[in-house]
Order: C-alpha cells, then structure tokens, then sequence
C-alpha cells in the first residue's frame, strides 16, 4: 500500500530541510501525544504559523466551554461539506469519544450528500441545529437571520460565540488541508 503522505503537495517538514525551534516541535509533539501528524508537516514549514496554530488550535480544541460534541458535530460538518478527508478522519472519532453517536454521524453524512439544506433528518434538538448552522457557515459565510435567532434562543452568548469560533476555525483547517493535499496518517 502507497504512503498516503505522498498525495501532500509539499514536501514533509523534517528538521533537515527546514530547521525549527526545538521548543517548538516540542509543544507540538507534546499536545499530540508524542507524534507529529502530516498536517504538522505541513505546518512546520512556517515558524510563526506553527507556533500560532498550536496554541490557537489547542484553545479551540480543548479550552472552550461549549459541548464538545456540538463542536465536534460542527466541525464535521465543516469537513463533509468541503471534502476535508483528514479533517474528518480526526474529528469523527472525537465526537464519539465525547459522546456522539454512530447513527448522528451517518444522518449527518445524509444530509450533506442530500444538499445540506432544511432540517436534518436524523439529527434532532441540538444536534440539528449545530449542523444547520455549520452548513450555513460553509457554504454561504451569513447565516440567516431565522436560524441565528433559534441559535441565540437556545445557547448563551459564550456558548454560541465558541461554537460559532470553532465552526469558523475548523473552515480556516479545511481550506489549508484541501489546498495542500494533506491527507490522513496510514
């Protein structure tokens, strides 16, 4: 089986190519568990961007206070909707671990494939919402003033700030993996 690494449109960062801060590739290493990912790789060719990235990614993956799952469920809708094959890779299993289901996956996956307009079929209460809101994001940037208002009726102001920041986020990731051709680990 070919390296799936090799579709990336730029070469692996290595510390020979392009030398970087030890402590650097360290906090990287250190917030994912002790192994760069091939979306490290690509970072790492940029010492300001990595370094950013890291820090801002970690708050909006682990500091927020918003549900974990809506976050999650967001930011898979992000990468159905904009065929970010790594962004989803990674995200779907985390919003199981923080308590989404197989079936709110697949009714997800249906709702994107059916055009990702009206309710989701599938998906009820919170879950509906969320990914209504991520598909309106995506697709047209302005959500309509309809669905904002349910959003602001059903979260509170942080809540719906972190969750819109991490929908937004998450559209910032896919663009980068999609245009670089990063793809998932073996």
């Amino acid at each position: 089986m070919p390296s799936t690494r090799a579709a990336m449109r730029i070469p692996d960062w290595t510390p020979e190519r392009k030398p970087q801060p030890q402590e650097l590739v360290q906090a990287i290493l250190d917030r994912r568990g002790g192994t760069l990912l091939n979306l490290d790789r690509a970072l790492l060719w940029s010492e300001p961007l990595a370094r950013g990235w890291n820090t801002y990614l970690k708050n909006v993956r682990t500091g927020l206070g918003a549900d974990r799952a809506l976050r999650e469920l967001g930011i898979c809708t992000v990468a159905l909707l904009t065929d970010a094959h790594y962004e989803y890779h990674h995200h779907a299993p985390d919003f199981l671990a923080a308590g989404g289901s197989q079936a709110s996956l697949a009714a997800l996956q249906a709702y994107v494939r059916a055009g990702a307009s009206g309710e989701p079929e599938g998906l009820a209460g919170d879950e509906a919402l969320v990914a209504r809101y991520a598909a309106q994001m995506t697709r047209d940037v302005k959500v309509d003033d309809a669905l904002f208002a349910r959003m602001q009726a059903r979260f509170a102001p942080t809540e719906l700030v972190e969750i819109t920041a991490a929908i937004a986020t998450y559209n910032m990731v896919a663009r980068f993996l999609v245009a670089l051709g990063v793809t998932p680990e073996e």
